[in-house]
């Protein structure tokens, strides 16, 4: 399942525009099967200062351990507190209940950079 509305990284994130320039971010339904049952999901704190390709938090599962990297420059708006207490909602809805945080991003332009639902979906072929 790749839903089309969203644009995606290679690091398996998918980023959902909301309002204004503030986008909500996650890991893809192809990710959170590779990781297998999540058990812990570490989260960068509102109000930190972002950009594209830092590492800004971890998930991990029974496998392993995995980054997570913040796909656009900007600031971290907000973050899915809901996660330290239920981690396996990535895993069971990792498109909606699952998101992780919200980032309001400099440049609204650079989201055409990331991947459509048809290029992720042949990455992930």
């Amino acid at each position: 399942m790749i839903p089309e509305q969203m644009r995606y990284t290679a690091e398996h994130e998918w980023v959902e525009e909301r309002d204004g320039n503030v986008v909500r971010i996650g890991i893809t339904e192809f990710a959170q099967n590779a990781l297998g049952d999540v058990v812990y999901v570490q989260l960068p704190e509102a109000g930190t200062e972002v950009r594209a390709g830092d590492v800004v938090g971890e998930v991990e599962s029974t496998k392993s351990v995995s980054d997570v990297y913040a796909p656009l420059t900007g600031k971290i708006l907000a973050r899915n507190d809901e996660l330290s207490e239920s981690p396996e909602l990535v895993n069971s809805d990792p498109y909606a209940a699952g998101w992780m945080f919200d980032i309001e991003v400099e440049d609204a332009g650079a989201l055409t950079a990331l991947l459509d639902a048809g290029a992720y979906a042949k990455l992930t072929e």
